[in-house]
This record gives C-alpha cells, structure tokens and sequence, in this order.
C-alpha cells in the first residue's frame, strides 16, 4: 500500500489548547511546571536521574507475569517483562480506561507512539533497554463514557446492565447482544473481518471483567511489539504505596501542594483538575466512592462504611486493594510502580501533570518527562484526491468549512463579493463624524456610535449575501468542501476523538497499526496525516 506522511505543526491545526501550544514551543510561562523538556535533551536528563529512584522491580516482574498467566505472551513482550528485572531498564509508559472496544482511535495511537518512542530510545542507548507499557485505568466509574464507542457512524452503547463501581471490574457476560448486532455489519467478509471479530469475542466473551477483556485486546493487537499492559488495580502493587495512601488519609497534604501550584499554573492556563481533601476511592463489590474525614473518624460516601483510625489502618494495610487513587495521586502511583522515563498523554493528561510536580517532589518520586501523544488524521484515497482536485494543501483541510469555502470562491470567480476595504473606509468616515458630533455635544458620541454599529452590520449582512450568490454559482464545489470536511472531521472534531480503529481494520488489518507507527515522529510534535 502506498502511502505519505505529512506533518502539521499543532497550532495550524487550531484544534489544540494554548497551554499545550505553549508547552510545545517551551514558553517562558510554563517552564517552571515541568522537570523535562519533551526532546532530545530532556529526555537524556530524565534517563539519567531515573536512577536516582528505584522502584521495587520484583514485585513488578512477579505481579506481570502473574496478570499474564492465562495469555499467550509473545516472546518479544515475554523478555520485556524480564528486562525489566534489571536497573538498566525503563518504561515509556501511556495511559487510558478500558474503553469498550478501546473507544476511540486516539486509544491506539497513544499506545503506538509508545511503542515507537521506547524502539528509537533502544536504537540510542546500547548501555539501556526501554519497555512501551500500557497503564490500564480500570478503576475509573464512568461506564457512560467507557460504554460507548461508534461504528460507520453509529452509535453504541453499553450501560453496564445495572452494574457500578470500578469499570475494570464490571463482569462481561451482558456484552453478547450489543456485539451481535455490531457484528451484523460487519465486514467486507474475509480474513480481516474473521479474525478482528474472533479477537472481539475472545476478548469479551471469554474473560470475566473488563479489565480481564481489554488486556486481551490490547495484548492481541500489540503484543507483537512487545507492549506490555499493566493493570493497576491490584493488592500487590497497591501495596507498593501504602505510605503515601497512608499519609493522604491522615494528614491531606496533597490538596494544598497541588492548590499551590494551581494557584500560579492558573495565572496563564486554565485549570484541568481540582484535588480533594482526600484523593482515594474506595473500592469493593460494585462501590467506588470517595472517602472523607468526619469528626469521628473516616468515611466513605454513599455507603455504611467507616473507620476510627486503628480501623482505617487496618484495612488499608490488610486490603490495599480497596483503596484507589483520585486523577490527583494515580500518576504518583504509576510512578512508584514502574521505572518510568516517559509518560505520554492527551492534551487534558498533560495539563494536568503540569499542577503536579510539586506533589511527586514532596514524596521524593520521579517526576516523567511529559510528551504530547500522537494525534492522526487518516485521509482515505477518495478524500485525498478531492482535497488535490479542490486545490487545498492538507494544512488547510483543517480550516473550518466556511473559510475553505470562502478561500475557494476568492479563488474561483472575478467578482468582488468582499467589502472589506469598503467597510474600514466607511469606519474611517464614521469616526470622523463621530468626532465631529462630539466636538457640537458630547452627549452625541453614543448615537454616533449606534450609527456606525447598525452600518457596519448592515455591511456584513450584505457581504453575506454576496457570498451566498457566489456559493449558489458554485454549488457543486461549495457541496465537495462539505462532503470532504464532513468525512475527515466528524461533528466538526478530529476523526480521533470520534472514530474506532474497528473500521480501518476491517479494511487494512494489522497493517493499519504499522502505518502509524511508521509514520509516527516521537520526538517531532506535529499532527501526523496519513494520505
């Protein structure tokens, strides 16, 4: 197949936050809320002080294998696992729930930029090894978001069947139906349609939870890159941080760290999270609820539960397991599992490892170098060649479809429908009359002002109309720029906040994986359009 790569810088694109543009060009302001910057030259500063925190590699090495034991473990991810036994090895790790299905194509590309970026890190450090890890947030609640994915522009939805707490946990057995009638239109029939549809059902309908159903997945579509998929939720790891679980219950010092540097970060930015007094859930049978400090002790909302704090203790020592960690504390915990270097996220995801530096320096626990994940925008042969016909560069395909329209018609006809050295000469003249009414009275000038403000509006009414004579006489094209804005970005979004990676794997199979990730530029953040 073939194939091109081009690169669009994030701000063109003008699908991107102003703290992620700045974050990418190392503004002045937000330098002093990371430790790295995302390239060469951070990175190497991060491997080099990662040393500095050990995490305990055995409990890690023995929980994976213990998470792996009813897969079939490739022999590349098998060997990770055990390079990670060693001090010289690190993680580049990514993060997201266990979205059904993986719920959106960014799921994918966040994995393959991982893959991607521990392969060149490899090719670099002869002395080092680097280990892609999938950090699965199976404790995350929000079936409504995680229940729901889209296919050929359908909408599927599971509500849980009445189940609550902890998605990860949530038993599978009620998915037979919604995946009956996904696999209805499946297809074109062939080897990537049956072998897609075994992996589903496999995946779903052979494993328990949720989180036993999405390591599957994600280990039958990575695996052969030596991904290996972590999942969080368990006695072993949480063990690891029982002192700062600990220490959050008993004395809260996380909620005035993070509000600190909120406080400053907020000067700029706007802000992505809030802490809480106490940033754990509880967890146990379908219950994840906050847990707060009461004059009598702790407890945890909606529930009888409650603890004096022998009890607390207790279960948290006995149980660890049942406590989770909020999106204030998860990254730390990530952190104090894994020998992490790399942490790459979506533009929220960075946002908020940026109020929380502070926090990983009080606990003394390696702050990552933050990367953007890679965003693609996947541009079958049929909207390529209309975008060429129509004479648009990929850059400008992002463009809203009303300014390609417009750009289009100031291409395409000899009238001169625009006003716009019209209506600055006639604002010029207004405001000279304006002045002169105030020089008479100056009660004048608000009348002078509603008299320039009804013209300038009867100005652009009209430049509306002109255009819309011009868009008439160019009804064809004006109905192709919508066509093709509308199957490159659905609902106006980037096609990965909305599509699934199903579709194009019907259509490519595994090789849709290897595109992307050939076209991936780890340490390169632009948007990457596949043609």
């Amino acid at each position: 197949m073939d194939n091109s790569f081009t690169y669009v810088s994030y701000p063109e694109t003008g699908f991107f936050s102003h703290l992620v543009n700045d974050y990418l060009t190392n503004n002045p302001n937000i330098q002093p809320f990371y430790a790295y910057t995302p390239d060469v030259g951070g990175l190497a500063k991060a491997i080099s002080e990662r040393k500095n925190y050990p995490v305990n590699r055995q409990v890690l090495v023995d929980t994976l294998y213990r998470q792996y034991r009813n897969l079939d473990i490739s022999s590349f991810t098998a060997a990770n696992i055990d390079l990670l036994g060693l001090d010289n090895t690190y993680t580049i790790c990514t993060a997201h729930q266990p979205n059904l299905l993986t719920g959106y194509l960014y799921f994918i590309y966040k994995i393959l930029h991982a893959i991607k970026l521990a392969e060149q890190l490899n090719e670099a450090y002869a002395d080092k090894n680097f280990v892609p890890v999938y950090y699965m947030g199976s404790e995350d609640n929000d079936i409504e978001e995680l229940g729901t994915f889209r296919f050929r522009g359908d909408k599927y939805v599971w509500d849980g069947d009445g189940q609550h707490g902890a998605v990860g946990r949530m038993d599978t057995k009620g998915l037979k139906k919604i995946f009956n009638e996904l696999f209805k239109v499946f297809g074109p029939p062939g080897k990537n349609c049956d072998d897609l549809q075994n992996i589903i059902t496999t995946s779903y309908l052979k494993h328990i939870t949720i989180g036993e159903a999405t390591q599957y997945l994600v280990n039958a579509l990575f695996g052969k890159y030596g991904l290996i998929v972590i999942n969080p939720d368990d006695a072993q790891l949480k063990a690891l941080f029982v002192p700062v679980m600990q220490d959050e219950l008993l004395h809260q010092n996380a909620q005035p760290i993070i509000a600190s540097q909120i406080e400053q970060l907020g000067q700029h930015y706007k802000i992505q999270a809030h802490p809480r007094l106490i940033n754990l859930f509880y967890l146990a049978d379908q219950l994840r609820e906050r847990i707060e400090q009461r004059d009598n002790g702790w407890v945890v909302l909606n529930s009888d539960k409650k603890w004096n704090q022998g009890e607390l203790l207790q279960e948290l020592n006995t149980h660890p397991e049942r406590f989770s960690p909020n999106v204030m504390l998860r990254g730390l915990f990530q952190e104090t599992i894994l020998p992490n270097v790399v942490f790459i996220g979506g533009g929220a995801e960075v946002a908020y490892w940026l109020q929380l530096k502070p926090l990983f320096e009080h606990y003394k626990v390696f702050y990552p170098s933050i990367h953007l994940r890679q965003s693609v925008l996947w541009v079958p042969k049929a909207q390529s060649d209309l975008g060429r016909k129509l004479g648009f560069t990929i850059a400008e395909i992002f463009q809203p479809v009303l300014d390609l329209q417009r750009e289009y018609i100031s291409k395409h006809t000899n009238n001169d429908w625009q006003l716009g050295d019209e209506s600055r000469a006639l604002e010029a003249i207004m405001e000279q009359l304006k002045s002169r009414a105030e020089r008479v009275d100056t009660t004048l000038g608000p009348a002078a002002s509603a008299a320039l403000a009804k013209m300038k509006k009867q100005f652009y009414a009209l430049e509306k109309k002109m255009l819309r004579a011009e868009k008439r006489k160019l009804d064809t094209e004006m109905e192709r720029i919508s066509r093709l804005k509308s199957a490159l970005f659905p609902n106006t979004s980037l096609q990965e906040r909305i599509e699934n990676f199903m579709e194009y794997y019907l259509e490519y199979g595994p090789q849709f994986l290897d595109i992307i990730k050939d076209g991936i530029l780890p340490l390169n953040p632009h948007f990457l359009v596949v043609e």
